[in-house]
């Protein structure tokens, strides 16, 4: 056996089969074997994961003792650059709006070196909590000028070098639409993408010509071939609906699974006609879903009396369509969003609160949404704990997805680029309870 190569045993594999156990085994940091086991196998040349140290692997052989074993998590939308900025950008009201304008009138005073440390900060706590692929959303703060807007730019694709080893991250510019500056607009977007920039983003909502940006965000998308990843709709009326021109637009381009629509909290409002009713085009132009629940829930209805809007969207009714839906982190510990970690299972948590989804089966459909669904959401081709695939992994401590999301648990072993790149455990000590009774604790 060479370096660097596992078995492991009794492992549980919720998204492939949640009734067996199995062994695997990787082979030059690939999936080489994934098969069914009989029985539960006797662990004698095998360490338990939970001996086996800093390093889970030190002969090869681990067992896993009925534990989880998930393709590492995909948190399809982040703020990186954002990250950790509430301690100098603040939020007294609470909204998205007040955020977005301390936000924008902060950006200019943070240096390139600061944004790529608060980036690699996050990035790297969210791969400890088990995520191989982010992509971030960037700030593209136009009216302060090329100098600041590419200050961004340039420290988010230092950080993707910095973190490379053990997380991969994407990046999609929220490009504004402002016919008075669009040439210079589109200037930065081609050099943008010719620096590495991954996809185009934006919100088009917040756009005094919304349909106008819809459509320049798809021409600019289609002639470079990149994916369109928006935030659509982050709003309490359900009369913003750039929704709908995004359907369109995605249909009339034929751009089916090339966009995203990200927040969608205006579709939560509408009437439930009509909300099926862009459900349904939704589904028919290929567009997916991504719902951000920590951070909707904390800024959305705020100026509700009453019965107060949370923002969540229809998650389950856009499941129930077909649709593929992620969930993600959004904002972690800025002017939008003071709290946060980057761990996309206590994501699952509120998604589970907020959409009102306990059932047995919607406990598989919450793991979808921070694995597979997202995976597909960011184009994620060479993915899922298949043969040939490569091997990237989180092991939670918990044998089924209810124990996951119930104990949201801290123990957590990570594989990624061909090696364990995190391990966190702990333990609770009881220096004077009874010894017996603690061992059931």
């Amino acid at each position: 056996m060479r370096k660097g190569d596992i078995t492991f045993i009794n492992v549980s594999l919720p998204l492939e089969d949640p009734n067996h156990l199995f062994e695997l085994s990787i082979r030059g940091g690939r999936w080489n074997t994934v098969q069914r086991q009989p029985h539960i196998q006797d662990s004698l040349t095998h360490i338990p994961i939970s001996n086996a140290g800093v390093e889970p692997s030190p002969d090869g052989l681990i067992d896993l003792e009925g534990r989880m074993l998930l393709p590492g998590f995909v948190d399809a939308h982040m703020h990186l650059d954002k990250a950790y900025s509430i301690y100098k950008v603040g939020n007294k009201s609470g909204t998205l709006l007040e955020a977005i304008d301390n936000y924008r009138e902060s950006v200019q005073l943070f240096s390139k070196e600061e944004i790529t440390k608060r980036m690699v900060k996050a990035a790297m706590r969210a791969a400890s909590f088990g995520s191989v692929v982010l992509r971030s959303h960037l700030d593209f703060p136009a009216r302060w000028g090329k100098e600041v807007v590419f200050r961004t730019i340039e420290a988010a694709l230092e950080a993707r070098e910095k973190v490379r080893p053990y997380i991969d991250l994407q990046f999609f510019p929220m490009v504004p639409y402002d016919p008075e500056q669009q040439n210079e607009i589109n200037d930065w977007v081609e050099e943008a993408f010719r620096m590495g920039i991954d996809g185009l983003g934006g919100a088009p909502h917040l756009s005094p010509d919304p349909a106008a940006h819809v459509e320049w965000a798809f021409r600019k998308a289609v002639r470079h071939d990149k994916s369109l990843d928006l935030h659509v709709d982050e709003s309490d009326d359900p009369m913003v609906q750039t929704i709908d021109d995004i359907c369109r637009e995605t249909i009339r381009w034929g751009y089916q699974h090339k966009v995203n629509a990200g927040h969608l909290c205006a579709l939560a409002a509408r009437e439930q006609e009509d909300a099926e009713r862009v459900i349904s085009l939704m589904a028919e132009a290929g567009v997916g879903a991504i719902t951000l629940p920590a951070v909707n829930l904390y800024l959305q209805g705020r100026g509700d009396k009453g019965t107060v809007r949370r923002g969540v969207t229809r998650v389950k009714e856009l499941l129930g369509a077909g649709i593929p839906v992620a969930a993600a982190s959004d904002n972690i510990q800025d002017p939008f969003h003071p709290f946060g970690k980057g761990d996309l299972v206590q994501i699952g948590l509120v998604t589970a609160y907020a959409a009102h989804m306990a059932g047995e089966r919607e406990m598989y459909d919450l793991l979808h949404m921070i694995t597979s669904h997202p995976a597909q959401l960011t184009g994620l081709t060479d993915y899922g704990v298949k043969p040939g695939n490569t091997a990237r992994f989180v092991v939670v401590d918990a044998c089924h997805p209810r124990e996951m999301f119930t104990e949201v648990p801290g123990n957590r072993w990570v594989y990624n680029h061909g090696r364990w790149i995190s391990v966190m455990t702990q333990a609770s000590v009881w220096p004077d309870f009874d010894k017996n009774a603690a061992a059931v604790l």
